[in-house]
Order: C-alpha cells, then structure tokens, then sequence
C-alpha cells in the first residue's frame, strides 16, 4: 500500500532525487523546514520502503562500457518454474544490469551493458544462450540515450 505524502514530502523527495548526499540542514533550509522534523520525515520515508537507497551515479562511457545492449528473451515454455530459473540465471550475469519481466511474445528484457561488441558475444554465447529453456535471443544495440531520469515523475 502506497504511504500517504503531502506536499513537503513530494518536496523532499525531489531534492534528494537530484542530490541524495544533501545534509538535513541543507535539505531543511531548501523545503522550508527545520531540521529536526526534516530528518523525522526522511526516516519515516527510508522507513516505509518508499526510499529504498542512495547511490553513485556511474558515467558508463567513462567507465568504460560504451555499448548498451537491450536483449529480448523468449523460453521454450514460460511456466513458473522456468521463468524463476531464468530470473535467477540472468540475475547472475554481471554484465547485466537491469532485467524484466515482460508481457507479450517476448518472456524478458535485458539490458546489458559491456564494453564492446566482443564482450557482447562472449556474454551471450558463453552466458545467456547456455541459460537452460531459451529458445530465442533478439538483441538490439542503443546508439546514443536522450533522455536518463533517476527520478520519478
């Protein structure tokens, strides 16, 4: 069940979406609190699920992993079993860094990411292809990303 939020806690939220290692004083002084009842809230918000962490963000490119693969992935049969099979296989594959659950012909969505079109192959020949009940593998290259939201709307 979703928290209940008023509108200084949707005002938290945004602030702390674009820069999570603000102080409380400074997140305070932004919403127009003090700083006791900020951090009261934030708790209650890091309490209830709704903040689930703070990270870093990585520059992929400059990391060097300039190629994002986004990977279609349809089993032989997609009953309960063989699809947690495959969630936990896939969840073990470093390279890849966001998966789904998919509805329509495809039974999953990868999105890989390494450094180049080799290390893409040897990924999908040595690691997802040898996943037990994949029948087919459709994999689309990102040529550039526009738009990169680490919030909510």
């Amino acid at each position: 069940m979703p928290i209940a939020l008023d509108e200084l806690d949707r005002r938290i939220l945004r602030a702390l979406q674009y820069d999570g290692r603000i102080t409380v004083v400074d997140l305070a002084e932004k919403i127009g609190l003090s700083p006791t009842p900020c951090k009261r809230r934030v708790q209650r918000l890091e309490d209830s699920g709704l903040i689930s962490g703070y990270v870093a963000k990585i520059d992929r490119k400059a990391s060097g992993f300039g190629v994002t693969a986004f990977v279609s992935v349809e089993l032989e049969r997609s009953d309960a079993a063989d699809v947690e099979r495959f969630q936990k296989a896939a969840a073990g594959i470093e390279e890849v860094v966001t998966g789904m659950l998919m509805t329509g012909s495809q039974d999953f969505l990868l999105e890989v990411l390494v450094r180049d079109l080799e290390e893409y192959e040897q990924v999908l020949q040595n690691k997802l292809m040898k996943i037990p009940g994949v029948r087919n593998v459709r994999t689309q290259f990102a040529l550039r990303k526009f738009v990169e939201r680490a919030r909510i709307p």
